[in-house]
């Protein structure tokens, strides 16, 4: 039955030793998305037929996901080839991050109480990846046009199958762009990102899954700032006059206080889980303009 092999794909699970973190974390939750997305069942929650049978067809395309996932240690989304991120199903490949972060919770309450969901116009998601949050920002903020970039063109190549997915073809827009570098000057209601934010000696030393996704969307120089410290700086120019960012950085969450005492972030706290992802608003970052100018001067010279 369904609900015997989510058993026994969980007891082979937690026999490898296998790392979870990417859509789910742990192994009966992970052994559960397998399954039901072999035996075609909904993963929305609604699943309910725990006792029905699986055909011997089924079954041999558990065995051959649930090897590869022990054998490769490969995420499952990329197994999979989709992963869910805010309620929604996203093509993934590892060309891209698999979807997770804490912002979905934020799409979901429309960026309120900082921004009024109803006057969002123009949206930016940097580092976009998959394109999941740039997609759930715009299903969520049905009147915002939203822009998508990302530095690397094979990611950015998922997203477009992703953008076509949830027919936003005339919402969301894709550039190729390092950071803001390309980004057609205008006025944003909202920039998000997700930047990478892994220092250098940490990405060597992570766990295999974790080395499956690329790099380029991990690893931000030695300490994990140098992304972030340039979104700082860059973003107030591209920002409306109550326009704000919101940007997740994840465990070098103290480094980036640390460095910015006088930068008064805002670190978000979230019901389902998550921590690591501040909100600033223009006037603050303009007037943290001259600190930041200060701190990467320094790191140069330091470099």
């Amino acid at each position: 039955t369904i609900a015997e092999w989510i058993e026994r794909v969980t007891r082979e699970f937690e026999d490898a030793g296998l790392l979870f973190g990417h859509g789910t974390d742990n192994a009966r939750d992970e052994a559960a998305w397998l399954v039901l997305h072999a035996a075609s069942a909904p993963l929305d929650g609604s699943f309910t037929a725990w006792g029905d049978p699986v055909d011997p067809a089924t079954g041999e395309t558990i065995r051959r996901l649930a090897g590869a996932r022990i054998e490769s240690r490969q995420p499952l989304a990329y197994l999979l080839g989709t992963a869910w991120f805010a309620g929604l199903e996203f093509e993934v490949s590892p060309d891209v991050l698999v979807p997770r972060s804490p912002l979905a919770e934020l799409i979901g309450d429309g960026f309120r109480p900082w921004l009024e969901p109803d006057r969002v116009r123009r949206v930016l998601d940097l580092c976009t990846g998959s394109g999941c949050i740039a997609i759930a920002t715009a299903l969520r903020l049905p009147q915002a046009r939203v822009d998508a970039s990302d530095i690397s063109a094979k990611a950015l190549a998922v997203a477009a199958c992703n953008v076509r997915r949830h027919g936003l073809e005339d919402r969301v827009r894709l550039i190729r762009s390092d950071l803001f570098a390309a980004i057609p000057p205008q006025s944003y209601d909202l920039i998000t990102a997700n930047p990478p934010y892994v220092p250098a000696a940490t990405v060597a030393g992570l766990p295999a899954e974790y080395r499956a996704e690329p790099g380029l969307g991990l690893g931000s120089g030695e300490d994990g700032l140098d992304a972030v410290l340039q979104i700082l700086v860059d973003a107030p120019a591209f920002l409306g006059e109550d326009g704000v960012l919101v940007c997740e950085v994840g465990e070098s969450e103290p480094r980036l206080a640390a460095a910015l005492p006088r930068l008064p972030f805002l670190w978000l706290e979230f019901e389902h889980g998550g921590s690591g992802v501040f909100l600033l608003t223009r006037p603050q970052l303009e007037a943290a303009a001259r600190d930041l100018e200060n701190l990467i001067g320094k790191r140069r010279n330091v470099a």
